[in-house]
């Protein structure tokens, strides 16, 4: 046998087994088609988060944010807001896909006897707590001479009378303040309140137009820092910060040591004891796991340094979280990054974290399925060569049907002698590969035991 005709048995048997296995494949592919669709495993390339008023801490974070998914291929939509408040109603309206917010904004989701959330924050889950958000109630010293001799002011109570801005009511911050007003018997008549954004506000404090203004911000905040370092402006000092954190569960008692503002210049000149809540990343639980997964990273990276009030590895945590914990972050907590973004792209890695199950899946079908592939590939081979043999039987069969006249037996037989010559030629033209060889010429063996009854 040459050359030539070796790779054309060669390229015959692999055409065959290609066509057995195409129902196969097709199978195969419609079904890992199915579970693309079904898991959705590629994350859109853009999400939005609520983040705060301009120069804040929530503003600072949201483009720290930005960046870090950046590097992925995601944008991130930063949109401004008056704080906690409305980042919360924004997450259920709809209107973003993840957002900061501050303990105590709303209440703890109700839980229905079955188990599931039944008022307007079904849906919202949580990152994590990521930082502390002190309550920053600044002074003017030249209004606290007013009222005591030493110009330091460390009870709710003292500010009665004076002009006090809360901030806006998406803030946050307002809520907040009449809860603690509240716990100090303090009738918010008795204070001239204000309500006015952050950068409004801090201008008419500088220019004593207001006596005292809140922040609940972290320390990142470039007002905060700002007001810390500014002659002529006092930090209240929480005397009772414990027995706070102990009536209100959002909220946990925090020391600004002495000092770490500005070490040179001993700023603050001593402990101030404050209360803060912790800040939370929350989300919708319609949010693509892939993003919430790349979030729950960054916010490891971000938050898990060392700061003015938490040790490094404190943060993200899951204390003090008032929502479900997304299970994206739950492992990100336990286990870190997933164990194949070490070695793949995030888009790769996240490719087969989302879909191993359904290929595990997927392959179970197939796997009995393909016993059926040698018997497909052999009846193909083999039914080349036995579709013949109807055509065979029915020539033979012809030798003993009645001869009608005028014919006779001698044209009867060149006849059927005839049709085993188109048949014999046809067997030649066969293509078969060479392990099937033998049905072939097992064929033409019978074609010509016929052919000699014929002429016999």
């Amino acid at each position: 046998m040459s050359m030539a005709q070796t790779v054309r048995y060669t390229l015959l048997s692999i055409r065959d087994l290609l066509l057995s296995f195409g129902p196969f494949v097709l199978l195969a592919v419609v079904l890992l088609a199915l579970a693309y669709w079904w898991l959705n495993p590629t994350p859109p390339k853009r999400v939005t988060l609520a983040t705060g008023p301009a120069q804040s801490a929530y503003d600072e974070f949201g483009k720290r944010y930005q960046k870090a998914l950046a590097a992925y291929g995601i944008e991130v939509v930063l949109i401004p807001t008056e704080g906690s408040s409305a980042n919360l109603q924004m997450l259920r309206d709809g209107k973003a896909d993840l957002g900061f917010v501050q303990g105590g904004t709303s209440g703890a989701p109700q839980t229905a006897p079955d188990g599931s959330q039944a008022n307007e924050d079904s849906g919202i889950e949580s990152l994590g707590s990521l930082f502390v958000e002190p309550v920053w109630l600044f002074y003017q010293q030249a209004s606290a001479k007013k009222i005591t001799a030493t110009a330091a002011l460390n009870a709710l109570k003292q500010f009665e009378g004076l002009k006090v801005n809360v901030g806006t009511p998406g803030s946050g911050v307002p809520l907040l303040m009449s809860k603690l007003l509240e716990a100090n018997r303090v009738e918010p008549k008795l204070l001239q309140l204000s309500r006015l954004e952050q950068t409004p506000a801090t201008v008419a404090f500088l220019g004593s137009e207001i006596d005292a203004l809140v922040f609940a911000s972290a320390p990142e905040s470039l007002m905060v820092q700002m007001l810390l370092q500014t002659p002529g402006v006092k930090l209240l000092d929480f005397a009772q910060s414990e027995a706070y954190a102990r009536r209100f569960p959002f909220l946990t008692p925090a020391v600004l040591p002495r000092g770490v503002v500005d070490l040179a210049g001993d700023l603050p000149p001593q402990d101030v004891r404050l209360v803060a809540s912790t800040t939370a990343l929350l989300t919708r639980d319609t949010t693509h796991p892939a993003l919430l997964q790349l979030f729950s990273q960054a916010a490891r990276n971000l938050h898990g340094g060392a700061g003015w009030f938490n040790r490094a590895g404190d943060f993200p945590n899951a204390q003090h979280t008032e929502y479900p914990l997304a299970k994206e972050a739950e492992r990100m907590m336990k286990n870190g990054p997933p164990l194949l973004q070490r070695y793949l792209s995030f888009w790769a890695a996240n490719l087969v974290e989302r879909m191993w199950l359904a290929l595990g899946i997927i392959i179970a079908i197939l796997l009995p399925l393909s016993r059926i592939v040698p018997p497909l590939y052999e009846f193909r081979i083999r039914s080349r060569v036995f579709r013949w043999y109807g055509q065979l039987r029915n020539i033979e069969d012809k030798l003993d049907d009645p001869i009608e006249p005028p014919a006779t037996a001698a044209q009867r037989n060149a006849d059927l002698a005839a049709q085993l010559d188109a048949l014999d030629a046809k067997a030649g033209k066969i293509n078969v590969p060479l392990s099937y060889a033998d049905e072939l010429y097992s064929l033409r063996n019978n074609i010509r035991l016929v052919r000699s009854k014929v002429s016999g």
